[in-house]
């Protein structure tokens, strides 16, 4: 019990933390900002793998590690643009316009990466993003190497965080964006243009999304495979419904998932075979739907989530 309780007095897992839960941050936030429009984004999955090879790739060939991000970003702006006509304009289901970007996205990641980089045993690395000491900070005792010794995307992904935050909560924009997923004609009757609106916040949002995907590829790690997004797309469309569509809230539930999933990693070494490894592997997965349930009842969808807009039409 002491050393289970060790862990979370190590200041290692906290900064585990806050790694982890940097993709789920982006991600999280793309989609909230897709939602608050009134546009599912079931193509999350498959952009971020397409982020994360395009930010990987733009890097092997020599460039920047912030073009290879910004990369990311774009290319995911494309897929945002191509889940928005279809599903904005033309009126096409939600989900299965979103699901067949994940498919596209994700076996067009692997053909591309494999078109430029051939098979090899060893997969080739990048050098990716360095932890950045922050002066007068990092040295604090706990606190500087837990939460002041991050890489430059975890600490842009809550700069996003807080600026999201502000502009739904504080801007016009942000009102319109709220009054488009709650009633899109009540939005068009104040000469806003919901179309636009909602195709812009889906380019923006899956922007989001394929820059959680790149810090994969860029900062966690040094190489791209086809499957190491693992589910962190779908972990992030529930963490949505978990932070009842508030900017502060989601990233609150990716640092309660990253907590469980860097705590469970540790807990392993503790116990070792007493107890199956897979136990531990389900245990981030287990919480979060326990913390879904407990709060989904009270959360306040958009009213015009997944409901087409046809101008003229009440």
């Amino acid at each position: 019990m002491s050393a289970s309780l060790d862990i979370l007095a190590s200041a290692g897992l906290w900064a585990a933390v806050l790694r982890i839960a940097t993709p789920l941050v982006f991600a999280t936030l793309g989609a909230l900002l897709c939602e608050r429009a009134g546009v599912l984004n079931l193509g999350i999955e498959g952009i971020m793998t397409f982020g994360a090879m395009v930010g990987w790739l733009a890097v092997f060939n020599g460039a920047d590690l912030w073009v290879g991000l910004l990369a990311a970003a774009l290319s995911g702006a494309l897929f945002g643009l191509l889940h928005a006509l279809m599903t904005v304009p033309l009126g096409l289901s939600q989900h299965v316009t979103g699901l067949g970007i994940t498919l596209f996205a994700s076996s067009l990641s692997y053909y591309v990466f494999r078109l430029v980089v051939p098979l090899q045993a060893t997969p080739p690395t990048i050098e990716p993003f360095q932890p950045i000491a922050v002066p007068g900070l990092s040295d604090l005792p706990f606190v500087g190497p837990a939460l002041f010794s991050q890489t430059a995307p975890t600490y842009l992904a809550l700069v996003f965080a807080l600026v999201l935050a502000w502009v739904l909560a504080r801007t016009p924009l942000g009102l319109a964006i709220r009054l488009t997923g709650e009633n899109p004609h009540a939005a068009e009757a104040q000469g806003l243009d919901p179309v636009g609106i909602r195709i812009g916040a889906v380019v923006v949002g899956s922007a989001l999304m394929a820059m959680g995907g790149a810090f994969l590829t860029l900062s966690a790690f040094n190489s791209f495979f086809p499957t190491m997004v693992q589910g962190r797309g779908w972990i992030a469309i529930a963490l949505v419904v978990f932070a009842a569509w508030r900017p502060g809230w989601a990233v609150l539930g990716a640092l309660l998932f990253a907590l469980f999933d860097a705590y469970q990693l540790r807990l392993q070494t503790v116990i070792g075979k007493a107890v199956p490894y897979q136990v531990f592997l389900m245990m981030p997965y287990l919480l979060s739907i326990a913390a879904l349930c407990i709060t989904a009842r009270r959360a306040r969808v958009p009213q015009a989530l997944m409901q087409p807009f046809i101008r003229g039409e009440r």
